[in-house]
C-alpha cells in the first residue's frame, strides 16, 4: 500500500521518466525513474500486525527512540518518548493510545534536524491532544532538515484506535510521544521501533493523569 501523499511525487516522477524516454536523454531518465523508485519506496505505508493487548501504548512511528524524560505541558505531568524517524523509515504515523481527539494546533516554524533538542519547540508541527481513558495524551507530529509538511488525517471530535493510521510526515522527521504518568516506559534511548507494532509502554494503575 501507498500512503495517498505519495502520489503527486510518484506520478510526477513517472510521467518525467516517460516524456524522458520519448525524448531520449539518457541521464536524466536514469534521474527521473530513480526519483519514481524513491518516491514509492519513501511512501509505502505497510500493514502492520497491532498488539492484541490492553493497557499499552504502542509507538507512533518507525525509527529509533533518541529521549526518554518526565515533563509537563500546561501543568499536566507526561512521560515522553520521542521517535526519530530517517530516510529510510516508513513515514506513516500511527495511534498510541485509543482516545478522542479533542484539539490539533498546526504550527509553522523552521526546519533544522529533527533529532536536535531543539527541534520540538522551532520547528514546523502538529500538536494532536487526545483524551483517553488513562488521561490526557499528546502526539507532536515534527517536521525535520528535509521534511516540509506535518498531516493528520483525523479532526477534533474523532474517536481513535491504537495502532490507527494517524497521518504522515513528508521526509525525514520525528514523533514525540506525551503518555500519561499512570504508564511505565518498556523501551529504552537507542532502541528501533515500529510504528503500530511495537509497544512503548504499559499501564500500571499508578501516577494518576
Amino acid at each position: 500500500m501507498i500512503a495517498k501523499e505519495g502520489f503527486p511525487f510518484i506520478i510526477g516522477a513517472l510521467v518525467a521518466f516517460f516524456v524522458l524516454w520519448l525524448i531520449p536523454k539518457g541521464l536524466l531518465m536514469a534521474v527521473a525513474f530513480f526519483l519514481f523508485a524513491m518516491f514509492l519506496w519513501f511512501f509505502r505505508d505497510p500493514e502492520r500486525d497491532i498488539p492484541p493487548y490492553d493497557d499499552i501504548a504502542v509507538s507512533g512511528a518507525d525509527g529509533k527512540v533518541i529521549d526518554i524524560e518526565e515533563t509537563e505541558v500546561d501543568g499536566i505531568a507526561y512521560r515522553k518518548v520521542s521517535v526519530f524517524m530517517n530516510l529510510f523509515n516508513v513515514h506513516v504515523n500511527r495511534m498510541p493510545i485509543a482516545g478522542d481527539i479533542t484539539k490539533i494546533v498546526h504550527k509553522p516554524g523552521e526546519y533544522v534536524p529533527a533529532d536536535r533538542p531543539d527541534a520540538p519547540l522551532r520547528n514546523e508541527q502538529n500538536i494532536i491532544h487526545v483524551d483517553t481513558k488513562y488521561g490526557k495524551m499528546i502526539v507532536k507530529q515534527i517536521a525535520g532538515l528535509v521534511a516540509r509538511r506535518t498531516v493528520c488525517y483525523w479532526n477534533v471530535g474523532d474517536h481513535v484506535h491504537y495502532g490507527d493510521r494517524l497521518g504522515i510526515i513528508k521526509f525525514s522527521s520525528r514523533v514525540d510521544h506525551f503518555l500519561p504518568v499512570s504508564f511505565d516506559i518498556l523501551v529504552k534511548k537507542g532502541d528501533t521501533v515500529k510504528a503500530g507494532e511495537s509497544v512503548l509502554a504499559k499501564y500500571t494503575g499508578t501516577g494518576g493523569e
